[in-house]
C-alpha cells in the first residue's frame, strides 16, 4: 500500500515537473558562450525553438535594443539558413576605440533555406557583439518567429522586475562585471579557460592515479603480511608434530 502511493506521489511531482519546465523551454532565449562582460566583446546564442506540431519555423527576426546600440555584431553560418544584418543611423554617434560610429545593428534576420526548424527540434544562431554597454546589467533583443503555416510569435514582453514572466517573454541576456582587459568571452579567455580545465583534469588525474597505485601496494602489501602469517603458523605445526 505504502508503495503504491509512493508509486502515485513520485508520478504526480515528475509530471508537474515536466509542465512547469515545458513553457520556459518553449521561449526564445539568449545565452552566452563562457561570459558576456560590461565592456567587452561576446559570442551569444539566440536559440528557437519549434512550438507547433505541424509546422516548422522558416523565420527569425531578432531586434537589437536601441537604448543601447551595438556597433559589432557578427553573425556565424547556420546550414540552411541566411542572414541579414540590418543597420541604422544614430541620432548620437558612439566613440569605439577612438573612432565614432554613426551607424550600428538594428535588427538580424534568419532565413530558412530548406525545411527550417521542424517540429521537436531547436535551433541556435550564433552572433558575435560588442562592444558591450558598461552602464547597463543587461540587454533586452525583441524576436519575431514565423512559422510556414503564416502563424507569427512575437517574443517581445520584457520581464518586470518582482513580476511573474510573460506569456511571450523577451529574449534577456545579463551582463557581468567588466573585465579587465575588456574581452569578456574572447578567444583567449577561452583559450586560457580551456588549458586551466586540462591542467586541472592532469592534476586530478594525476591524484587519482597516485591513490590508486597507494591502495594497490597497501592491498599487496596485506595480503603478502597475511601469506607470511599463515607460512609462519604451518612451518610451526610442523615441527611440533615432528
Amino acid at each position: 500500500m505504502k508503495k503504491s502511493r509512493l508509486a502515485a506521489v513520485g508520478t504526480i511531482a515528475a509530471t508537474a515537473v515536466v509542465v512547469l519546465s515545458a513553457p520556459a523551454f518553449a521561449h526564445v532565449s539568449v545565452s552566452p558562450e563562457g561570459e558576456a562582460a560590461k565592456g567587452g566583446y561576446a559570442v551569444v546564442n539566440f536559440k528557437v525553438p519549434n512550438e507547433q506540431d505541424d509546422a516548422s519555423t522558416n523565420k527569425v527576426e531578432v531586434s537589437f535594443p536601441t537604448d543601447h546600440p551595438l556597433a559589432s555584431v557578427m553573425t556565424q553560418p547556420v546550414p540552411g539558413w541566411t542572414a541579414k544584418v540590418t543597420k541604422t543611423k544614430l541620432d548620437k554617434p558612439l566613440e569605439i576605440h577612438g573612432e565614432k560610429i554613426d551607424e550600428a545593428v538594428s535588427k538580424v534576420t534568419w532565413t530558412a533555406d530548406g525545411k527550417g526548424i521542424q517540429p521537436g527540434t531547436f535551433q541556435k544562431f550564433p552572433v558575435s557583439m560588442g562592444q558591450l554597454p558598461e552602464n547597463a546589467d543587461e540587454l533586452v533583443f525583441k524576436a519575431i518567429q514565423t512559422y510556414d503555416n503564416k502563424d507569427v510569435v512575437r517574443w517581445i514582453e520584457p520581464q518586470q522586475k518582482g513580476q511573474e514572466e510573460p506569456e511571450h517573454p523577451a529574449p534577456t541576456l545579463q551582463l557581468t562585471a567588466a573585465s579587465d582587459d575588456h574581452h569578456g568571452g574572447g578567444a583567449d579567455a577561452k583559450d586560457d579557460a580551456k588549458s586551466g580545465d586540462t591542467e586541472k583534469a592532469a592534476s586530478s588525474e594525476s591524484s587519482d592515479s597516485s591513490d590508486t597505485t597507494a591502495r594497490v601496494l597497501g592491498i599487496v602489501g596485506i595480503v603478502v603480511g597475511a601469506a607470511g602469517v599463515a607460512f609462519g603458523v604451518l612451518a610451526g605445526r610442523r615441527r611440533a608434530t615432528s
